[in-house]
């Protein structure tokens, strides 16, 4: 079996504009995460968050956070790029509980990654249509915070 090797692809950093809560759902506590922008940054490329994205996330009965995220980036070159991202963000209760309530927590704290895809028709980033990405995060009270790296 080969080596699973990553190369950094850039550091994503998020706005949220609020929440929409649905409610307690068959699978979980469900609200959507708005995004209202934001900026990504690597060796490859670089741009921003466009408006308009959303984390359907759902907190499970067993405290995990399940994230289900679609986003629009621009590139400084004026490329967009589709980017789909599920993830998984848990750890202890108390923890937990001061990470909801918006204060800062040490990421090393908790659990936060993600599996990330992305979609372009733009010939410069065609390459990204045929990579996995994964990612590990953090939750400031400013927003998230997340380091994506391509899958070699």
């Amino acid at each position: 079996m080969a080596e699973i090797r990553t190369a950094h692809l850039f550091t994503l950093k998020l706005a949220v504009s609020g929440l929409q809560p649905v409610g307690d759902t068959p699978a979980g506590n469900r609200r959507i995460g708005l995004v209202a922008g934001g900026t990504f940054e690597g060796p490859k490329l670089r741009g921003t968050v466009l408006p308009g994205g959303a984390d359907w996330i759902i907190v499970r009965p067993d405290g995990v956070t399940t994230l289900d995220v679609r986003l629009v980036l621009q590139t400084d070159d004026g490329a967009a790029i589709g980017m789909t991202y599920k993830g998984l963000r848990h750890g202890p209760a108390d923890v937990m509980e001061k990470l909801n309530s918006g204060q800062f927590v040490d990421p090393s704290q908790y659990y936060f990654r993600t599996m990330v895809t992305f979609e372009t028709a733009a010939p410069r980033y065609a390459w990204l249509n045929s990579v996995f990405g994964i990612g590990t995060g953090s939750r400031p009270p400013e927003g998230p915070i997340y380091d994506i790296f391509e899958v070699l």
